[in-house]
Protein backbone atom coordinates (compact mmCIF):
# COMPACT_ATOMS: atom_id res chain seq x y z
CA UNK A 1 0.00 0.00 0.00
CA UNK A 2 1.62 3.10 -1.06
CA UNK A 3 0.75 6.54 0.07
CA UNK A 4 -1.59 8.71 -1.93
CA UNK A 5 -4.55 11.18 -1.63
CA UNK A 6 -6.67 12.62 -4.31
CA UNK A 7 -8.44 10.63 -6.97
CA UNK A 8 -5.33 11.39 -9.00
CA UNK A 9 -1.81 11.83 -7.68
CA UNK A 10 -0.35 15.10 -6.55
CA UNK A 11 2.84 16.22 -8.27
CA UNK A 12 4.86 14.61 -5.49
CA UNK A 13 3.45 11.24 -6.40
CA UNK A 14 3.96 11.83 -10.07
CA UNK A 15 7.60 12.52 -9.29
CA UNK A 16 7.84 9.28 -7.33
CA UNK A 17 6.25 7.11 -9.97
CA UNK A 18 8.28 8.58 -12.78
CA UNK A 19 11.31 7.09 -11.10
CA UNK A 20 10.38 3.93 -9.32
CA UNK A 21 8.50 2.57 -12.29
CA UNK A 22 10.85 3.60 -14.97
CA UNK A 23 14.50 3.41 -14.11
CA UNK A 24 17.35 2.96 -11.72
CA UNK A 25 18.82 5.28 -9.18
CA UNK A 26 20.72 7.09 -11.90
CA UNK A 27 17.43 8.70 -12.87
CA UNK A 28 17.04 10.38 -9.49
CA UNK A 29 17.61 14.04 -8.98
CA UNK A 30 19.57 15.19 -5.95
CA UNK A 31 16.38 15.67 -3.97
CA UNK A 32 15.31 12.03 -3.94
CA UNK A 33 15.72 11.72 -0.17
CA UNK A 34 13.30 14.59 0.35
CA UNK A 35 10.90 12.84 -2.03
CA UNK A 36 11.27 9.62 -0.03
CA UNK A 37 10.59 11.56 3.18
CA UNK A 38 7.37 12.88 1.67
CA UNK A 39 6.20 9.45 0.58
CA UNK A 40 6.98 7.91 3.94
CA UNK A 41 5.27 10.69 5.87
CA UNK A 42 2.12 10.51 3.76
CA UNK A 43 1.89 6.74 4.14
CA UNK A 44 2.34 7.02 7.90
CA UNK A 45 -0.45 9.60 8.05
CA UNK A 46 -2.69 7.00 6.40
CA UNK A 47 -1.70 4.10 8.65
CA UNK A 48 -5.27 3.53 9.86
CA UNK A 49 -6.47 3.29 6.25
CA UNK A 50 -3.71 0.83 5.36
CA UNK A 51 -4.37 -1.29 8.44
CA UNK A 52 -8.11 -1.42 7.74
CA UNK A 53 -7.52 -2.33 4.09
CA UNK A 54 -5.14 -5.13 5.05
CA UNK A 55 -7.65 -6.53 7.54
CA UNK A 56 -10.38 -6.48 4.88
CA UNK A 57 -8.14 -8.33 2.44
CA UNK A 58 -7.36 -10.93 5.09
CA UNK A 59 -11.09 -11.55 5.51
CA UNK A 60 -11.62 -11.88 1.76
CA UNK A 61 -8.82 -14.42 1.52
CA UNK A 62 -10.31 -16.43 4.38
CA UNK A 63 -13.64 -16.48 2.54
CA UNK A 64 -11.88 -17.94 -0.47
CA UNK A 65 -10.12 -20.62 1.56
CA UNK A 66 -6.76 -18.91 1.14
CA UNK A 67 -6.42 -17.21 4.50
CA UNK A 68 -4.25 -17.67 7.56
CA UNK A 69 -1.29 -20.02 7.13
CA UNK A 70 -2.28 -20.66 3.48
CA UNK A 71 -1.07 -17.17 2.55
CA UNK A 72 2.68 -17.64 2.16
CA UNK A 73 3.68 -14.83 -0.22
CA UNK A 74 2.45 -11.26 -0.61
CA UNK A 75 3.70 -8.79 -3.24
CA UNK A 76 3.50 -5.03 -2.65
CA UNK A 77 4.05 -3.78 -6.20
CA UNK A 78 5.21 -0.16 -6.19
CA UNK A 79 5.94 -0.30 -2.48
CA UNK A 80 7.89 2.92 -2.12
CA UNK A 81 9.47 3.08 1.36
CA UNK A 82 7.62 0.01 2.58
CA UNK A 83 5.02 1.39 4.98
CA UNK A 84 2.30 -0.67 3.30
CA UNK A 85 4.58 -3.72 3.11
CA UNK A 86 4.90 -3.68 6.89
CA UNK A 87 1.12 -3.49 7.31
CA UNK A 88 0.70 -6.45 4.96
CA UNK A 89 3.34 -8.45 6.83
CA UNK A 90 1.49 -7.93 10.10
CA UNK A 91 -1.85 -8.85 8.55
CA UNK A 92 -0.42 -12.08 7.11
CA UNK A 93 1.95 -13.39 9.80
CA UNK A 94 2.77 -16.63 7.94
CA UNK A 95 3.73 -14.90 4.68
CA UNK A 96 6.82 -13.46 3.11
CA UNK A 97 5.95 -9.85 2.23
CA UNK A 98 7.93 -8.58 -0.75
CA UNK A 99 8.42 -4.84 -1.32
CA UNK A 100 8.77 -4.32 -5.08
CA UNK A 101 10.05 -0.98 -6.36
CA UNK A 102 12.43 0.44 -8.93
CA UNK A 103 14.38 2.65 -6.52
CA UNK A 104 17.13 1.07 -4.45
CA UNK A 105 16.96 3.93 -1.94
CA UNK A 106 13.27 3.36 -1.27
CA UNK A 107 13.82 -0.38 -0.89
CA UNK A 108 16.57 0.36 1.64
CA UNK A 109 14.02 2.35 3.62
CA UNK A 110 11.63 -0.61 3.43
CA UNK A 111 14.32 -2.91 4.87
CA UNK A 112 15.14 -0.39 7.61
CA UNK A 113 11.46 -0.10 8.56
CA UNK A 114 11.06 -3.87 8.62
CA UNK A 115 14.00 -4.18 10.97
CA UNK A 116 12.70 -1.41 13.21
CA UNK A 117 9.27 -3.04 13.43
CA UNK A 118 10.54 -6.57 14.06
CA UNK A 119 9.63 -7.84 10.60
CA UNK A 120 13.06 -8.31 9.05
CA UNK A 121 12.70 -12.09 8.95
CA UNK A 122 9.62 -11.87 6.72
CA UNK A 123 9.96 -8.67 4.67
CA UNK A 124 12.16 -8.92 1.60
CA UNK A 125 12.74 -6.47 -1.23
CA UNK A 126 12.89 -6.82 -4.97
CA UNK A 127 14.08 -4.17 -7.41
CA UNK A 128 11.93 -4.11 -10.54
CA UNK A 129 11.06 -1.59 -13.22
CA UNK A 130 7.41 -1.47 -14.26
CA UNK A 131 5.84 -2.64 -16.45
CA UNK A 132 8.84 -4.39 -17.98
CA UNK A 133 9.69 -6.59 -15.01
CA UNK A 134 6.15 -7.58 -14.02
CA UNK A 135 6.56 -11.03 -15.56
CA UNK A 136 9.61 -11.75 -13.37
CA UNK A 137 8.08 -11.22 -9.94
CA UNK A 138 6.85 -14.77 -9.37
CA UNK A 139 3.47 -15.78 -7.98
CA UNK A 140 1.75 -14.73 -4.77
CA UNK A 141 -1.41 -15.33 -2.79
CA UNK A 142 -2.01 -11.58 -2.58
CA UNK A 143 -0.76 -8.86 -4.89
CA UNK A 144 -1.32 -5.31 -3.68
CA UNK A 145 -0.64 -2.24 -5.80
CA UNK A 146 -1.49 1.32 -4.80
CA UNK A 147 -1.84 4.18 -7.29
CA UNK A 148 0.64 2.46 -9.59
CA UNK A 149 -1.38 1.07 -12.51
CA UNK A 150 -2.53 4.50 -13.66
CA UNK A 151 1.12 5.42 -14.23
CA UNK A 152 1.53 2.57 -16.73
CA UNK A 153 0.59 3.30 -20.33
CA UNK A 154 -1.48 0.18 -20.99
CA UNK A 155 -3.39 -0.33 -17.77
CA UNK A 156 -5.31 -3.36 -19.00
CA UNK A 157 -2.13 -5.12 -20.06
CA UNK A 158 -0.56 -4.40 -16.67
CA UNK A 159 -3.58 -5.85 -14.86
CA UNK A 160 -3.44 -8.95 -17.04
CA UNK A 161 0.21 -9.49 -16.12
CA UNK A 162 -0.52 -9.01 -12.42
CA UNK A 163 -3.53 -11.31 -12.63
CA UNK A 164 -1.39 -14.02 -14.14
CA UNK A 165 0.82 -14.00 -11.06
CA UNK A 166 -2.02 -14.54 -8.56
CA UNK A 167 -2.18 -18.07 -7.20
CA UNK A 168 -5.51 -19.99 -7.35
CA UNK A 169 -7.82 -18.65 -4.66
CA UNK A 170 -5.62 -15.60 -4.18
CA UNK A 171 -6.41 -11.92 -4.68
CA UNK A 172 -5.27 -8.97 -6.72
CA UNK A 173 -6.01 -5.72 -4.84
CA UNK A 174 -5.71 -2.47 -6.78
CA UNK A 175 -5.94 0.86 -4.98
CA UNK A 176 -7.19 3.35 -7.57
CA UNK A 177 -9.68 6.18 -7.45
CA UNK A 178 -11.64 7.54 -4.53
CA UNK A 179 -12.52 11.16 -3.90
CA UNK A 180 -10.54 14.41 -4.18
CA UNK A 181 -8.91 15.39 -0.92
CA UNK A 182 -10.05 18.36 1.10
CA UNK A 183 -8.02 20.38 3.57
CA UNK A 184 -9.69 23.81 4.01
CA UNK A 185 -13.24 25.23 4.20
CA UNK A 186 -14.92 26.15 0.90
CA UNK A 187 -14.33 29.81 1.75
CA UNK A 188 -11.15 30.14 3.79
CA UNK A 189 -10.76 33.90 3.42
CA UNK A 190 -8.22 34.08 0.58
CA UNK A 191 -9.20 34.59 -3.05
CA UNK A 192 -12.42 33.29 -4.53
CA UNK A 193 -14.38 30.59 -2.70
CA UNK A 194 -14.17 27.18 -4.33
CA UNK A 195 -10.39 27.17 -4.77
CA UNK A 196 -10.04 23.44 -4.16
CA UNK A 197 -12.60 22.59 -6.84
CA UNK A 198 -10.59 24.61 -9.35
CA UNK A 199 -7.42 22.89 -8.19
CA UNK A 200 -9.18 19.56 -8.81
CA UNK A 201 -9.88 20.64 -12.39
CA UNK A 202 -6.20 21.49 -12.90
CA UNK A 203 -5.20 18.09 -11.52
CA UNK A 204 -7.57 16.40 -13.99
CA UNK A 205 -6.09 18.31 -16.91
CA UNK A 206 -2.54 17.54 -15.79
CA UNK A 207 -3.41 13.89 -15.23
CA UNK A 208 -4.93 13.46 -18.70
CA UNK A 209 -1.78 14.91 -20.26
CA UNK A 210 0.44 12.72 -18.09
CA UNK A 211 -1.48 9.62 -19.20
CA UNK A 212 -1.30 10.57 -22.87
CA UNK A 213 2.48 11.04 -22.64
CA UNK A 214 3.18 7.59 -21.17
CA UNK A 215 4.85 4.95 -23.35
CA UNK A 216 2.25 2.63 -24.93
CA UNK A 217 -0.54 4.83 -23.57
CA UNK A 218 -3.93 3.29 -24.24
CA UNK A 219 -7.21 4.90 -23.26
CA UNK A 220 -9.64 2.66 -21.40
CA UNK A 221 -12.84 3.10 -19.43
CA UNK A 222 -11.55 3.05 -15.86
CA UNK A 223 -14.19 0.67 -14.54
CA UNK A 224 -11.74 -1.21 -12.34
CA UNK A 225 -13.95 -4.23 -11.52
CA UNK A 226 -14.65 -4.67 -15.24
CA UNK A 227 -10.95 -4.30 -16.00
CA UNK A 228 -10.10 -6.94 -13.40
CA UNK A 229 -12.69 -9.25 -14.93
CA UNK A 230 -11.21 -8.65 -18.38
CA UNK A 231 -7.84 -9.65 -16.90
CA UNK A 232 -9.31 -13.08 -16.17
CA UNK A 233 -10.18 -12.65 -12.48
CA UNK A 234 -13.48 -12.78 -10.58
CA UNK A 235 -14.26 -9.44 -8.90
CA UNK A 236 -14.77 -9.77 -5.15
CA UNK A 237 -15.80 -6.24 -4.28
CA UNK A 238 -14.56 -2.69 -3.96
CA UNK A 239 -14.35 -0.73 -0.73
CA UNK A 240 -13.53 2.90 0.00
CA UNK A 241 -11.42 3.80 3.02
CA UNK A 242 -11.38 7.22 4.66
CA UNK A 243 -8.50 9.14 6.16
CA UNK A 244 -9.75 12.00 8.35
CA UNK A 245 -7.32 14.17 10.29
CA UNK A 246 -9.19 16.90 12.08
CA UNK A 247 -8.20 20.48 12.84
CA UNK A 248 -5.99 21.55 14.43
CA UNK A 249 -3.47 19.42 12.57
CA UNK A 250 -0.18 18.20 13.94
CA UNK A 251 3.12 19.12 12.35
CA UNK A 252 3.48 16.03 10.07
CA UNK A 253 0.07 16.63 8.50
CA UNK A 254 0.82 20.34 8.04
CA UNK A 255 4.12 19.45 6.40
CA UNK A 256 2.25 17.10 4.08
CA UNK A 257 -0.20 19.82 3.05
CA UNK A 258 2.59 22.33 2.55
CA UNK A 259 4.37 19.91 0.26
CA UNK A 260 1.17 19.16 -1.63
CA UNK A 261 0.58 22.87 -2.24
CA UNK A 262 4.21 23.52 -3.17
CA UNK A 263 4.07 20.75 -5.77
CA UNK A 264 0.76 22.14 -7.05
CA UNK A 265 2.40 25.57 -7.39
CA UNK A 266 5.21 23.99 -9.39
CA UNK A 267 3.09 21.79 -11.66
CA UNK A 268 -0.24 23.55 -12.08
CA UNK A 269 0.53 27.27 -12.14
CA UNK A 270 -0.03 27.38 -15.89
CA UNK A 271 -3.41 25.68 -15.50
CA UNK A 272 -4.77 28.06 -12.86
CA UNK A 273 -6.00 31.64 -12.98
CA UNK A 274 -3.60 34.27 -11.64
CA UNK A 275 -5.67 34.85 -8.51
CA UNK A 276 -5.58 31.13 -7.68
CA UNK A 277 -1.81 31.13 -8.08
CA UNK A 278 -1.81 34.04 -5.65
CA UNK A 279 -3.90 31.95 -3.26
CA UNK A 280 -1.31 29.18 -3.45
CA UNK A 281 1.44 31.69 -2.68
CA UNK A 282 -0.46 32.96 0.35
CA UNK A 283 -0.98 29.43 1.67
CA UNK A 284 2.74 28.74 1.23
CA UNK A 285 3.79 31.82 3.22
CA UNK A 286 5.23 30.46 6.45
CA UNK A 287 5.46 33.94 7.90
CA UNK A 288 1.72 34.57 7.62
CA UNK A 289 -1.05 33.33 9.95
CA UNK A 290 -2.97 32.52 6.73
CA UNK A 291 -0.24 30.08 5.62
CA UNK A 292 -1.11 26.38 5.70
CA UNK A 293 1.43 25.66 8.45
CA UNK A 294 -0.19 28.14 10.86
CA UNK A 295 -3.90 28.09 10.03
CA UNK A 296 -6.18 26.73 12.79
CA UNK A 297 -8.80 25.56 10.24
CA UNK A 298 -6.61 23.21 8.19
CA UNK A 299 -7.68 19.56 8.18
CA UNK A 300 -7.12 16.60 5.84
CA UNK A 301 -9.81 14.30 4.50
CA UNK A 302 -9.24 11.85 1.66
CA UNK A 303 -10.93 8.68 0.45
CA UNK A 304 -9.23 5.85 -1.42
CA UNK A 305 -10.93 2.91 -3.13
CA UNK A 306 -9.50 -0.60 -3.25
CA UNK A 307 -10.78 -2.96 -5.97
CA UNK A 308 -10.30 -6.70 -5.51
CA UNK A 309 -10.62 -9.82 -7.64
CA UNK A 310 -9.86 -13.50 -7.13
CA UNK A 311 -7.95 -15.96 -9.31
Amino acid sequence: MNAHHTDHPTPAHAHHHAHHHGGGDGDYDLDWEAMADRLEREAELQSDLLQDAAAWLSGLLLEGGCGGPAVTRVLDVGSGPGVSTAHLARAFPHAEAVAVDGAAGLLERARTRAGREGLADRVTTRRADLPGDLADLGTADLIWTSHVVHHLGDQQSALAQLAGAVRPGGLLAVREGGLPQRFLPRDFGIGRPGFQARLDAAVEEWFAQMRSDLPDSARTVEDWPAMLAAAGLTPTGSRTFLTELRAPLGEPARDHLYDLLARAREAFAGLLADDDVGTLDALLDDGSPEGIRRRPDAFWVTASTVHTARA
